[in-house]
């Protein structure tokens, strides 16, 4: 029988598999990294600190054209006539949504000139300078003023107008108006502030781990009625999670467009992070985000009424930077400092709700505003004003709860110790928990590399609510504290005070001889002057006198507000103990080490004899 015999052109080819459909998120993630590979060519930006925001706002202005094609066709089926934010040729549909629309320097032109020939050939405003000029367009807190603002710090520096093209043409291919779509590009955004703020520079700041600001949530509770705010916001990442922790309890139309538009509350004062927010939040499903725009500290804090309190504050206040004279002068005499921080400490605490108050709109509050906020560890040992500051927390607020932060949490920002007080509008203070955050076995700090994970907060959550002292919580009797210091600096406090009194005493006859003296014939001068001489230096040994027994007794009265206490259950580590302590341990051991050679040597001696 004749074999067959099949060439290798005729021989059937096996069926080609069908090529996975690539998920939203492999997508969306692909395009956003061909956007950034794009980005990387162009020669006037320099790094991520330039290339991440440029992606955010190309991803802002599309984001607000399909926000307001919706919002057209909702309008059409109510049969209203809608307003759009932005007109036309301004909108994204008008110069960016063609592939083939305009590019190269006519593109760069158009964006960043304050006179361009727009996307309908005519001559008029360029992009940005009508982005800019809405502000005067809309109300206060407007969404116009909401995108004049953001545009008031963008600046375009890409050089290629054709490389812009091409990024354009990319993000056009995100459709903002699928929520699964969103959903997915939120916790990229997520990832790129976090590039951003490893990307060097200051940008860290901006942005607090988001396992630090869940704990702080978590822990807070905000709920669905209450007014949550952000003095400091910086990219969102507190609001957003507030926003998160609450919408799962809404579930009624009037309870969601409350979440919308009645609870979530942040001020940022620089241009970048103020976008960033603004983009994070619109991602995260919050439609018109009430972040105010400029510096919080420009408040005089004596003129925050009721009306103006919120019932929760998160936030991680700016720390270390200076603020200038006029900032302080916001603040009482005795309370005005540079330091940003304790600056902020003091606009929270007067931003806090007061039990009883009137709300707006509403019944008067049941409850005191509570607030979590993150401080370095100056705060905590800080003396002087900042001592000051905290003696007014302490007797208005009860500061209940102080977890200490390992080293690195919040690098590569900044290596230094951070601290999260918890403290709510219903003092005084009677009892401060501690909490030091363990390290993972084996690790002397945190890094870029190796960062905090919210699972290593899981033992702090279980404690929180069933309270009790450990190997890593602690707490301080701080009411008895007070008392005993009171008590112990009263006695020279009353010293100090017979003596000023005694001092203003002489105040009159002083002045009584003074004016004899002026009078008093030559002869009777000397004795007089003599007599003077006498009561001013006794009013001066009262004022020194004074002093000294006021400076006694605020030795044994404010080191009470050095909050810095470290961990009494901790086994102490070389690198934590006093020097001096470590100097006594080395000289004991040289001791009985010598001890032990002249045994050695005795028991030698009587061997040989």
């Amino acid at each position: 029988m004749a074999k067959t015999h099949i060439s290798a052109a005729n021989k059937p080819r096996a069926p080609r598999k069908a090529k996975t459909p690539l998920t939203t998120r492999e997508n969306l993630s692909a395009l956003i990294g061909t956007a950034r590979k794009i980005l990387r060519k162009d020669k006037g930006l320099n790094g991520d600190v330039d290339r991440l925001p440029l992606l955010t706002w190309v991803m802002f202005l599309k984001f607000l054209d399909d926000l307001e094609i919706v919002h057209e066709q909702e309008a059409e089926l109510d049969g209203k006539r809608y307003q759009p934010i932005i007109e036309p040729p301004y909108r994204w549909r008008d110069w960016a949504a063609r592939e083939d629309g305009i590019t190269g320097d006519e593109l760069l032109a158009f964006i960043g000139q304050e006179v361009a020939f727009r996307a309908d050939g005519k001559i008029g405003k360029g992009l940005f300078a009508y982005l800019r000029g809405l502000a005067g367009d809309g109300e206060k807190g407007s969404q116009r003023e909401v995108i004049a603002n953001v545009f008031k710090g963008v600046q375009s520096r890409m050089v290629s107008g054709y490389l812009l093209r091409d990024i354009i043409n990319k993000i056009n291919d995100i459709h903002f108006y699928a929520s699964e779509e969103i959903h997915t590009l939120s916790h990229l955004y997520e990832s790129m502030l976090r590039e951003m703020r490893d990307a060097a520079g200051d940008s860290g700041e901006f942005y607090t781990p988001r396992p630090v600001v869940r704990f702080m949530v978590r822990v807070t509770d905000p709920r669905l009625g209450e007014t949550v705010l952000d003095p400091a916001c910086g990219t969102g990442g507190f609001l957003v999670e507030a926003y998160d922790h609450i919408a799962p309890q809404v579930s009624t139309p009037d309870q969601r467009r409350s979440l919308q538009r009645d609870t979530l509350y942040g001020q940022e004062a620089k241009p970048l992070p103020y976008m960033l927010a603004q983009m994070n939040l619109l991602l995260h499903g919050l439609e018109a985000p009430q972040i105010a725009y400029g510096n919080t500290l420009d408040r005089r804090i004596n003129e925050i009424g009721h009306s103006e309190r919120v019932d929760v504050i998160l936030t991680n206040p700016p720390f270390g930077g200076e603020e200038e004279v006029g900032i302080k002068a916001n603040f009482p005499p005795n309370m005005q400092t540079a330091e940003t921080a304790l600056l902020f400490l003091q606009y929270i605490m007067r931003k806090l709700r007061v039990a009883g108050a009137p709300v707006p709109g509403g019944k008067p509050a049941t409850r005191g505003g509570r607030a979590a906020v993150v401080v370095p560890n100056g705060t905590l040992f800080g003396d002087g004003i900042s001592a000051v500051i905290k003696e007014e927390m302490l007797k208005e607020f009860n500061l209940h709860t102080i977890v200490r932060l390992p080293q690195g949490v919040f690098a590569p920002y900044t290596d230094i110790p951070a601290n999260l007080l918890f403290f709510e509008r219903c003092g005084p203070t009677d009892t401060i928990w501690y909490y030091e955050l363990p390290l993972p076995e084996g690790r002397k700090k945190y890094s870029k590399t190796a960062p905090l994970q919210f699972e290593e907060f899981a033992p702090a959550l279980t404690w929180w609510n069933n309270r009790e002292e450990g190997p890593q919580a602690w707490k301080v009797d701080f009411a008895a504290k007070r008392a005993a210091a009171v008590e112990a600096a009263m006695p020279h406090w009353q010293r100090a005070e017979g003596e000023r009194n005694a001092a203003i005493a002489l105040g009159k006859p002083i002045r009584e001889l003074e004016q004899a003296i002026q009078v008093a014939a030559n002869g009777d001068k000397a004795g007089l002057q003599e007599q003077l001489r006498d009561l001013k230096t006794e009013q001066q040994t009262h004022e020194q006198t004074a002093k000294s027994a006021q400076a006694e007794g605020d030795a044994l009265y404010w080191p009470i507000y050095n909050l810095d206490l470290k961990n009494p259950n901790a086994k102490v580590g070389l690198e934590y103990a006093d020097p001096k302590d470590l100097i006594a341990a080395m000289r004991s051991h040289e001791a009985e080490v010598m001890r032990l050679l002249g045994e050695i040597e005795a028991l030698v001696t009587e061997v040989e004899t």
